[in-house]
């Protein structure tokens, strides 16, 4: 499975069949680098969420707030830090160096390349398998 290519993913993934195993290291990641904030079940509702002055996102609801479309590129963004949140204190993500390096390429929904690191990769992957 690892060496599927990350556009393969989100093709995938978009269609509704995301790899099981890409998505369950997100997971982990999840779990470790963000459900502080976002809550385990990613609606925006962990126990650091009260001392934040911008409350997170419920990330169960991004396809949703986005006329269904998953928002590939500005959730990349977020996690890699070219759209920094005022509510991280910092650019996000906070763990800045783990998430960089081991580049993947990957192509939004209009085909504007993207590269991220594979842990980001993984992290989306988990992100659109909590979609409805």
């Amino acid at each position: 499975m690892k060496t599927i290519t990350f556009a393969t993913l989100v093709l995938l993934a978009l269609a509704g069949a995301a790899p099981a195993q890409e998505a369950e290291i997100g997971r982990a990641l999840y779990v470790k680098h963000c459900a502080t904030c976002h809550g385990q079940a990613a609606n925006g509702n962990g126990p650091m969420a009260p001392a934040l002055v911008v409350q997170p996102k419920d990330l169960t609801r991004l396809s949703a707030e986005n006329n269904g479309e998953f928002p590939l590129l500005r959730v990349v963004r977020r996690i890699d830090g070219r759209e920094p949140l005022v509510s991280h204190g910092s650019a996000m993500p906070v763990y800045g160096e783990f998430f960089e390096g081991d580049d993947t390429a990957l192509k939004t929904a209009s085909g504007q390349p993207v590269l991220v690191s594979r842990a980001i990769a993984d992290l989306v992957a988990y992100l659109l398998s909590l979609q409805g």
